[in-house]
Order: structure tokens, then C-alpha cells, then sequence
């Protein structure tokens, strides 16, 4: 199947109450030529009975409450939809850690339901929204979703025609989504410090929430079947984004910069000091292009009839894996500016306001 566009076409999210779920409602409404008919579906009551007051005046948006853990409440969702962006999942760390079934529950099982759904649906391309701590996994969540990548990938083995296209994007920290660092930075500084940090040599890859929205979209024209593409991202080192967060946001609660203090709390057990996205075994299947490095899969015997050629190639394979603290890092100068640029500063004190 060749990507011919949203225009005329009906889309489907899945975890549609999350940040990245909700963003890419908004992203796709707004597009010119986009989805004719947009349906979100979260298993939250209360956050869809607030999604949907949100959507009540626009006929061409729906929104359900359904759970990827039921095959069953997908199945008649998924039946006519053309796309589907798979963003529901269980993403903090240590709740996983604590109640390891139910992240078995939602990122495998919820993943296997929903590419069940899509074949029974008839869905002509899924793309799976999965995370940097799917490569070399030090937790149950990272585990959890490196699954779902090798499920979505699996999916991909033996297709007929008119099956589904299955893909799966992969990218770092998304600044300003929920539990993300930079909503408790501003928290901290709005009280008055001190701003905590984990470990002074922690890097990580960030992104804005429209960024990674923007990307996702894009990555479903690439799509051909089974490949992971990965983000290019900035890096920052954490002291460096805690501080360019106490230059701008200090002076917004009252308070001088020099006056809000850093302390180092230690990392949590599970946790990198740095992040990666694409191991060393990776490189030798990458692609690289413009935004994005493609992994094709391993076996590749499985996928003979799928030719993996992408517009503007820049080449085949990488020379090193992509780890964030091998990156180049902004300086708290070029942080400032990329905060303030990307619309996360007036994003977080806005935030910090209401809570």
C-alpha cells in the first residue's frame, strides 16, 4: 500500500485523554487536507467526559470509552477506520516496577489486541508511539514496550495484501507532558527552590509535545512495514536544562535566579545516566534521513517482499549508536531559547498557575 494522505480518511488514537494522544487530536484536525472523520478512545471516565465537551461542536470528532486491554470494546471502533496511532500505554517507571502485570497487561497484550482490531477492521497502516527506554531496558516499562515494538514488527511477517502496515516510532523525553521534569522544575521554582536534580552527569534527549506529534504524523507517510524510526532529538544535560528553567521561570514567580538553589538527590534505581535510542546492533539496518533514523528489522527473511527505500536517503547505516551522551549538548544559552521558542515556558507556567 502507498501513502496517499489524510485528506478523506478516518483515524483513529488510541490513549486519546494522554499528552501525546490529545496533541495528536489537535494536530490532525488542524491540518489542511486532514482526517474527514477523527475517533479518540480512552479507557478514563472522567478524562473522556472532558475530552468530549472539548469535541462536542465538532461533528467530524468522536470520542469513546474503550480499553485496549478488551479486544472485544476495539473491534467495532477499529472496523472502517484507515489509520490508527496506537498512544495509550502505561509510561511511568516505577508504577510499572510496582504492578509489573498490569504494565504486561496494557503495553503487550493491549498491543496484540489492538493489531488484532486492526486486521479484523480492515485498518490499511498502525503506527505504535513507543520510548527510548525500550532500547537495552533496565525496567518493566522499557521491557513492556520494547515487546510491543517486536510485536508490531512480528505483525508485519507474512502479510497478504490488504493487510495492515505496522510501524513503530521511538523518541526521548517529551517536555511538558505529564510527569515529565520540566512541569516539576517550574513547581520547584515557583516555590522557591530547591530545584532537584538526580545525578549531575544525567543527559537526556527532549523534544516539545508539537514536535513529537509532528513526527509521528510524518512517520506514517514512510511507513512500508515493520521499521522503527527514530527521532532525531536535541540533548541536554539536566543541570543545564535546571538552570536555564531557574533563569526564565524565577523571575515569573517573584523570585531572583541566583536565590533558587540545585540538589543533587541521586538516581532512581533503574535509571540511566544517559539515554539511548539506537543501539550498536541497530546501526548496521539503520537508514538515515532528514529527521529520522530508520532500524529495519533483524530478520529480515521474513519481510522479502517489502523493499524499504525512503525519499531523500542520506545513506545506509550509522557510525555510532545514537546515546545521548555521545550527542553534542545544548549550551543553558541554546536551552533558553529552545524553551522559549518551542512554547514550553508559557506552557509550564500556565500549568503551574492552574495547579
Amino acid at each position: 500500500m502507498q501513502f496517499t494522505g489524510y485528506a478523506g480518511k478516518s483515524v483513529l488514537v488510541t490513549g486519546a485523554c494522554g499528552t501525546v494522544g490529545s496533541a495528536l487530536l489537535e494536530h490532525l484536525r488542524a491540518m489542511p487536507n486532514g482526517p474527514a472523520r477523527l475517533v479518540g478512545i480512552d479507557h478514563g471516565e472522567t478524562e473522556i467526559f472532558e475530552l468530549d465537551r472539548r469535541w462536542s461542536d465538532d461533528a467530524s470528532v468522536e470520542v469513546q470509552l474503550a480499553d485496549v486491554r478488551d479486544v472485544h470494546s476495539l473491534m467495532p471502533l477499529f472496523k472502517g477506520m484507515d489509520i490508527v496511532f496506537h498512544a495509550a500505554a502505561l509510561k511511568h517507571v516505577v508504577l510499572c516496577e510496582r504492578a509489573p502485570m498490569e504494565a504486561v497487561n496494557t503495553n503487550i497484550i493491549g498491543v496484540q489486541n489492538v493489531i488484532r482490531a486492526a486486521r479484523e477492521g480492515g485498518v490499511e497502516l498502525v503506527i505504535f508511539t513507543s520510548s527510548d527506554k525500550a532500547v537495552n531496558p533496565t525496567n518493566v516499562m522499557g521491557t513492556s514496550k520494547l515487546m510491543g515494538e517486536r510485536l508490531f514488527t512480528a505483525a508485519n511477517s507474512g502479510r497478504s495484501e490488504g493487510d495492515p502496515i505496522f510501524a513503530s516510532t521511538r523518541f526521548g523525553n517529551v517536555l511538558g507532558s505529564r510527569g515529565s521534569v520540566l512541569p516539576i522544575f517550574a513547581k520547584q521554582i515557583r516555590n522557591g527552590g530547591p530545584v532537584t536534580i538526580t545525578d549531575e552527569r544525567m543527559s537526556r534527549f527532549v523534544m516539545s509535545i508539537e514536535e513529537a506529534v509532528r513526527l509521528v504524523v510524518e512517520s506514517a507517510s514512510l511507513a512500508c512495514g515493520g521499521e522503527v524510526f527514530i527521532t532525531k532529538m536535541p540533548v541536554v544535560q539536566i543541570v543545564d536544562l535546571a538552570a536555564a528553567a531557574i533563569e526564565e521561570l524565577a523571575p515569573a514567580f517573584g523570585h531572583e535566579p541566583y536565590a533558587i538553589e540545585q540538589s543533587t538527590i541521586g538516581s532512581k534505581p533503574g535509571e540511566k545516566l544517559y539515554e539511548e535510542l539506537m543501539t550498536e546492533e541497530e546501526t548496521a539496518r539503520a537508514v538515515e534521513l532528514e529527521r529520522y533514523f530508520v532500524v529495519l528489522p533483524a530478520f529480515r527473511g521474513l519481510y522479502e517482499a517489502v523493499s524499504y527505500d525512503y525519499p531523500n536517503e542520506l545513506r545506509r547505516g550509522a557510525d555510532r549508536p545514537y546515546i545521548s551522551r555521545t550527542e553534542p549538548a545544548m549550551s543553558v544559552t541554546d536551552i533558553r531559547s529552545w524553551l522559549d521558542d518551542s512554547g514550553l515556558l508559557s506552557h509550564c507556567l500556565q500549568s503551574v498557575t492552574i495547579d
